[in-house]
């Protein structure tokens, strides 16, 4: 395999907030020691009808957890909220607006818990657990709290997005209310992305105040259960400090090679096309708890202290959601990416929900000498024409794509800015950190040089919808103008280099790049940042008040910078003590 470095990979697959020295008394292991506790907080309750409740997220393994408390955990009542629900015949009519029949897109459901349940079902549950004059009552299941809304020890089982869609493609598990479980994968995943986690997530954030623990079932049969204390003291100190989110890193069609040499990936799998370092809604947060580390959704974090991580006016304008995303694109002795398009913001509020889109950049880590992206339209096209050929080529294998679609060599270091409605795709033999927004998944693919996924079927094509959103003046002039490594000095100072490197003016991240040897002084000025180490085998973040603990990161690595950090350093640690090393930083503009 060709060589990508010169150094031994040092990047962290694992990153942990350190919460506590010891997990005593805040975090049990294994089902035994759960359970225990459970038993021990039930006994402190002086009420001949104790009830416990364990509210879930979509995901968790039902039959594995049931049987740990069900079989190991006297009681005198076992209720399973999913006997509550409406039959699957009536969720689906009830919610087919929302998922639709699209191979990958639904609308954003405006729905809550109560949508799954029949409420006759639900008076009939409650009757039972007031027919019972002593003993303990254990309500169990997604929206267990709502059928279930007064409890004595409320446990909440929460799940990670990603573990949740390899469980999906395991056929393991089914969405909220149905047996799906044999359905495929993206079809499962496009109902819980539009649907379930949206029901969930909002029920979540109704019951955190109450939880009295969380539940990590993410890897089975290895159960870990934490206080809500000390769970929400771990957000805490991370909506203070710097850290980051679990990467994940995925195959795909034309993935490539650099990923598995920088970030020490397993050799043996063809290839890793995507890595997602910093997408809170989709990753997992790692707090450590003495030895035990203990996993939840990055997005928990969010809900927790918006304002704290965001910011106060980013949180004005996007809510408690997390609006940057970074992430890898590998095509390094790979393929190129389908050639997309993403939707305009009125596009995506009037036919998905989604109140702001995917606008995006494509920062070159590394690069080949033949490494190009394509963007934009080439000069005097007639947009019909265009059309017909991608719509052709569907049947054909064949769409002649340098024809239409503008395509620039780029090198390492560059930055092209891909606005919302510009034709793209990075070509083969290229490392990107795509900076953007979070909208996730509204991607509108024109061509995907006619292979198959990984599944073995087409990748889905969405001609209909980019068609619509396709601005056709993004012609090479304009490209270049306004697009094309876009890059300016704005500072400098002992020691290090300051340069704008973009968003465009109608994307609302802007970002920074910093070149230094010496320690950089950078303010949060009202709005999360994030970054990466572009260029530097180590680095380290200091604040120059003592206010958290100096945080080394390593070349590639994404770091997020709470606002309410305020100000920060970075400077050359460990091997590039004395080197120059860069990061790129992405923050909300100010104007927006």
């Amino acid at each position: 395999m060709k060589k990508y470095s010169n150094y031994k990979s040092n990047y962290d697959k694992y990153p942990v907030v350190q919460v506590s020295e010891t997990s005593e008394n805040v975090c049990w292991q294994g089902w035994p020691e759960i359970v225990s506790q459970l038993n021990k907080s039930l006994e402190n309750v002086h009420k001949p009808v104790k009830v416990l409740v364990v509210e879930c997220y979509q995901g968790v393994y039902d039959e594995e957890v049931k049987s740990a408390l069900k079989g190991q955990l006297p009681h005198t009542l076992w209720l399973d909220a999913s006997s509550a629900m409406k039959t699957s015949e009536e969720i689906n009519s009830f919610l087919k607006s929302d998922i639709t029949d699209d191979e990958i897109f639904g609308y954003m459901t405006r729905y809550h818990m109560d949508c799954y349940f029949d409420e006759k079902k639900i008076a009939e549950l409650r009757e039972k657990v007031a027919g019972i004059s002593a003993g303990v009552v254990i309500v169990y299941g997604v929206g267990a709290a709502y059928v279930m809304p007064e409890s004595d020890v409320l446990v909440y089982a929460d799940m990670a997005r990603w573990e949740i869609q390899m469980r999906f493609r395991r056929n393991e598990i089914s969405n909220v209310g149905v047996d799906n479980r044999m359905e495929r994968a993206s079809l499962q995943y496009k109902r819980g992305f539009f649907v379930d986690w949206r029901i969930c997530d909002r029920f979540k954030k109704t019951l955190m105040s109450k939880w009295d623990y969380v539940l990590d079932t993410n890897v089975m049969g290895d159960p870990k259960m934490a206080t809500a204390a000390i769970v929400d003291a771990g957000l805490k100190k991370a909506s203070k400090s710097p850290f980051r989110v679990v990467p994940f890193f995925d195959p795909g069609p034309w993935g490539g090679q650099w990923m598995k040499e920088i970030c020490d990936l397993d050799r043996e799998t063809p290839n890793f096309a995507w890595c997602f370092d910093c997408v809170p809604e989709e990753n997992s947060l790692y707090l450590g708890f003495g030895e035990v580390r203990f996993e939840i959704p990055s997005i928990d974090l969010v809900f927790s202290y918006p304002r704290e991580l965001l910011g106060n006016p980013v949180y004005g304008r996007f809510g408690d959601e997390f609006p940057i995303r970074f992430d890898f694109l590998d095509t390094m002795d790979g393929g190129n990416l389908s050639l997309q398009v993403h939707p305009l913001t009125q596009y995506i509020q009037e036919k998905f929900g989604m109140h702001y889109t995917q606008d995006e950049s494509y920062y070159i880590l590394d690069a080949e000498e033949d490494a190009s992206v394509y963007l934009g339209v080439k000069e005097g096209i007639v947009p019909e024409e265009m059309i017909n050929a991608l719509t052709e080529a569907q049947h054909t294998g064949h769409f002649d794509a340098e024809k239409y679609v503008g395509n620039y060599p780029v090198k390492k270091h560059d930055h092209v800015l891909i606005p919302a409605g510009t034709v793209h795709c990075s070509g083969r033999n290229s490392m990107v950190l795509e900076i953007s927004a979070t909208p996730y998944i509204f991607t509108f693919k024109l061509w995907d040089w006619g292979r198959l996924g990984l599944d073995g079927r087409p990748r889905p094509i969405n001609i209909g919808h980019g068609k619509h959103v396709i601005q056709w003046n993004r012609t090479e002039p304009w490209v270049r103008r306004e697009i094309y490594n876009k890059i300016d000095k704005v500072a400098e100072g002992d020691g290090w280099i300051e340069e704008h490197t973009g968003l465009h003016e109608c994307e609302f991240i802007e970002t920074r790049r910093h070149w230094f040897t010496k320690p950089v002084l950078h303010k949060t000025d009202g709005s999360v940042n994030v970054l990466n180490l572009v260029e530097g085998r180590e680095a380290i973040v200091e604040s120059p008040t003592g206010e958290f603990d100096p945080f080394v990161v390593h070349y590639a690595e994404t770091f997020i910078i709470p606002e309410s950090v305020k100000q920060y350093t970075i400077r050359p640690y460990g091997e590039s003590e004395g080197k120059q090393c860069a990061t790129i930083k992405a923050f909300v503009k100010h104007n927006v």
